[in-house]
Order: structure tokens, then sequence, then C-alpha cells
């Protein structure tokens, strides 16, 4: 094996030479393997799987070892040339939050290109909001309401004769009762669920109540509720609810089955940012591709929302430096330090979040896993942070605090107003988020091939900035066709009415 051709090995987005202390194998590497480093050769002392990291210098005991020019853990004992890094010999230490002056953000943002597309084909509301999707939505107070409202959108959608109706979705979820009003966790949900019903891609709303949970429709809208409501209980039943429903919504649909798409600004769009089922190259291809394309509605007057705060721990300085504003830096810092407590409390530490399979594919630490998460937002200054599902109307990139738990944080910024979702994978996430259209991006060729059925774009050729651009801009492209109506791959297997998942927060009584 020593005298075969080097191994190639990636050494990814370095920002000047010689700053990592690892890089990526490509391929699987056999121990004995010839590696090619800057300078020179190692040779593997370990059996390396593809995606992993190997030192490419000599890393001492204690030592913070760097990638993407950034500290992504501690050296746990010694590491040689040639090994192999992972959770045998590399975790994180302590991580102090805050600095001592908060940059004001850059005075000025070049994108790294410009828009290539000004308007997509959306439905103008009445109110004058634009929308990507023409849904009808059944929307459950209380998991005790949830299998009526599903049997509600069965039956309607086998009648929907409405051709410009994109379908009568159930939002169901799990909560709504066994909750104490007026805390966290209560707050949370109404502020969802409003979200959900104001959606500009909802253009009819039918809330179905059991009638004696906690979470009234009078608790989420006011006593004046702003949408139609049904209580099973008041009604005598699930037969005659269905029934009920049917008739309310055969109405809505003749009412809105005649709109047509028209062009509209792009600069209306809002787009979340999600990324699930990360590996290594979710850092090196498709995030900072996504970023390309983030960068791009930000430069034509639209709306970016990044998330996932516990994936930005270790990261939270990036985006503190692009802050408008030292208040929106200090705004980063007071998340991480309640996400710190907040997990103590709950005897866990930020550092659990990688899965099994984001180590599997090669991340090893939660620093190294936000400092590949945070490319997705791009290099636009941080205009604002909002709590979770709160309305996002600032222009330009914004921080809603979520959970890193895609589910959970999609529901948050569909709530929020994005009428497009982006989600990088690495591994391979199945996911939708209806109402709103999701467009799956892989993070190699290998994954797009094998879940071509589920994958929408294939940015594994990105690992250089230029083909980063490149790719960022026909990803733009992708997510404007998207929002002119071209379903997503998750849209036509039908993914997105299980996956509102407010976030769960507080003791359930």
């Amino acid at each position: 094996m020593t005298g075969s051709k080097p191994a190639e090995v990636v050494v990814p987005l370095v920002p000047r030479d010689g700053a990592d202390d690892v890089g990526l194998v490509r391929s699987d590497v056999r121990r004995g393997t010839l590696i090619q480093v800057a300078g020179g050769v190692v040779a593997a002392i370990d059996d390396i799987p593809a995606g992993h990291k190997v030192a490419v210098r000599a890393i001492a005991d204690g030592a913070p070892v760097h990638k993407y020019g950034e500290v992504i853990g501690v050296a746990r004992r010694d590491i040689p040339p040639g090994a192999h890094v992972h959770l045998h010999n590399l975790g994180v230490g302590p991580h102090s939050v805050g600095a001592a002056t908060v940059p004001a953000g850059p005075s000025v943002w070049t994108p790294p290109a410009a828009p290539t597309r000004e308007h997509f084909l959306g439905y103008r509301r009445p109110d004058g909001r634009a929308a990507t999707r023409n849904h009808i939505a059944v929307l459950p107070t209380v998991n005790c309401s949830a299998t009526v409202s599903r049997m509600i959108a069965q039956t309607a959608n086998a009648r929907l004769t409405a051709p410009s109706v994109d379908g009568v979705i159930a939002l169901t979820h799990d909560l709504g009762c066994g909750m104490a009003e007026g805390t966290a966790g209560d707050d949370i949900l109404r502020r969802t669920l409003r979200g959900y019903a104001g959606h500009a891609n909802v253009a009819g709303v039918l809330m179905v109540s059991l009638g004696c949970e906690v979470n009234q429709p009078e608790n989420v809208f006011g006593d004046v509720p702003a949408v139609e409501t049904l209580a099973i209980q008041d009604l005598g039943g699930t037969a005659a609810t269905v029934n009920a429903a049917l008739d309310r919504i055969a109405a809505m649909a003749s009412h809105i089955g005649g709109l047509e798409r028209e062009p509209i600004p792009v600069a209306e769009l809002t787009l979340g940012l999600q990324c699930g089922g990360s590996d290594a190259y979710s850092g090196l291809t498709a995030n900072p591709t996504l970023g390309v394309a983030a960068d791009l509605l930000v430069a034509a007057g639209g709306r970016v929302i990044l998330g996932e705060t516990p994936e930005i721990y270790g990261a939270e300085h990036l985006l503190r430096d692009r802050a408008a504003t030292p208040a929106v830096g200090r705004r980063i810092d007071e998340l991480i330090a309640w996400w710190q407590a907040y997990t103590a409390r709950n005897d866990a530490e930020l550092d659990n979040n990688p899965s099994t399979g984001n180590r599997a594919g090669g991340i090893t630490t939660i620093w190294e896993k936000s400092l590949g998460a945070v490319l997705k937002g791009g290099t636009s200054p941080l205009n604002d942070v909002v709590a979770y599902a709160e309305p996002v109307t600032a222009p330009g990139l914004t921080f809603m605090d979520t959970p890193g738990y895609d589910p959970v944080s999609a529901t948050g910024m569909v709530a929020g107003g994005a009428n497009l979702l982006a989600f990088t994978t690495g591994r391979g996430s199945v996911f939708g988020s209806r109402p709103t259209p999701c467009l799956k991006i892989s993070t190699t060729t290998r994954l797009y091939e094998h879940m071509r059925g589920d994958m929408d774009f294939d940015a594994g050729p990105a690992m250089s900035r230029d083909e980063q651009i490149r790719h960022g801009i026909a990803l733009f492209e992708a997510l404007v066709d998207m929002a002119s109506g071209t379903p997503s791959k998750s849209e036509a297997l039908g993914f997105g009415t299980e996956e509102i998942v407010p976030w769960r927060m507080g003791a359930v009584v």
C-alpha cells in the first residue's frame, strides 16, 4: 500500500494556507496509505472511513484542533500526522459566551453574484401578501381533535375539484392540553398556530377543537377568532363534525379555486434554511452552496431565516461579527447563554447534539457541526434576531431561536412566515413541511443518485468557491422555480402534513 499513489484529501474552506490541522479523506483509506497534504505526504496510521478527518500535522494533547480555519475541538491525547481524528481523540472544552465588544457589522456588503431572477409566479392575497402555494388548512387546537382533522382533510381532498387549490391539509400536532395556561410552552403553541393560520400559503383555515381542552380557539386568536371554528363536542361527535367541515371547505374552495399565479418580485420571498442528517460534506458543499443562494435572495431584497440555535454553538462569533447593530450581536450571545443553562437544567449538554448519523458521517463535535451549519446563512449582515415562531419582518438575514431538531425548527420558520424552505442533507433526510414547499439538497452526488426520488438538487460537485457560486446561482433559480409552482420531491411524495411539530417546552400536567 505504501508504494501506491497518494490518496486525495480535502482540506475544506481554508481561509489561509496551512490554517487547518485536519483534512477530509474523500474515499476509504487503509492504514499505510499515503495521503497528499499541503507540503508533502503523510502515511495513514489508521483505517479512515470516507468523509472522516485525518491529522495533517502533529497535534498535542490539549491543543485546539482547527478546521475551516476555526476551532472544532480540543485534542484528548497526542495525535500524530496520519491519524484518524474522531470521537476517540477529539472533544470540546470549556466555551465562554460573549465578547468584550460587539462589532457593528460590515458597513458595505457585496453579494457573491447578482440575482439572476427578478420575479416568481405566485398568488397575490387580497391583503397584499405573496404566496407560493394555495392550500386550505384544517388546524386542530389539540391532539384530541387531530384524527378528526385528518378525516376531514382526506375526505375533502377526495371531493376537491378546484384546479388552483393545492390541497386540503390537516396540520396536526400533539399539544393543546395537559399544559398550564400562560407558560412559555403555552405561548409558543399559540404563537405557532397563529402563524400557520395566518400564513400566506393558506388561503382558507378551519380550526377544529374538541371542546374541553386548555387551548381554546379564543386563547389563540382572542375573543373573536380570526378563522372559522368547529367544536366536536358541540356538534355531536365525529361524523357530524366531518360533515359540517366539508360544507365549510367546499365554500372556501369555490371562493379561491379560480385564483391564478402572477409575476411577483422575488423580494417578497421568505426562505427558511434547514439542514438535517448532516455529514462532513455538509459544510464543504451543500451548506456554502445554499449560502450563495441565500445571499442572492438577500441581494434581491428578500428575507432569509437561519435557525437551530444549538447548531451555531461554537460558531456564534461568526454571526455576532456580522450583526447589523451591537444589540443584534448581544442577542446572539444571550441565546447561547440561555441554551447552555436550558440543557444543563435538563441533564444534557450542547455537545450531545451531533446524532449517531452525523458522527458516522464524519462530524465529531457540535463546534464542528456548527461551523458547517452556519454557512447556510451566506455572508450578508445579520439584521434581526427573533424568538421561535415570531413573524419575520426585517429584510435580509434573520436568526430565529429554534431547537436543532429539524421538524421543530422548520415549524417555527413556517409559523414565522417562510414561504419557501431549503433543506441540505448528507445522510439522506426525508422531509416536507406543508403549506411551505421544501427543496432538498444533497451534499454528495453519491447521495443524490442513491436517493434520487427524494433529492431535488445535487450540490456534490461544489467543492471550490467558484463551484459553490456556480451551483448557488443554479440553486437560487431552482428555488424560484419551486416558488412558481414546480413541485418539490417531498410534495410529490405527499410529505408535509405530519411534520408540524411545535416546540414542546415545560411540564405536561
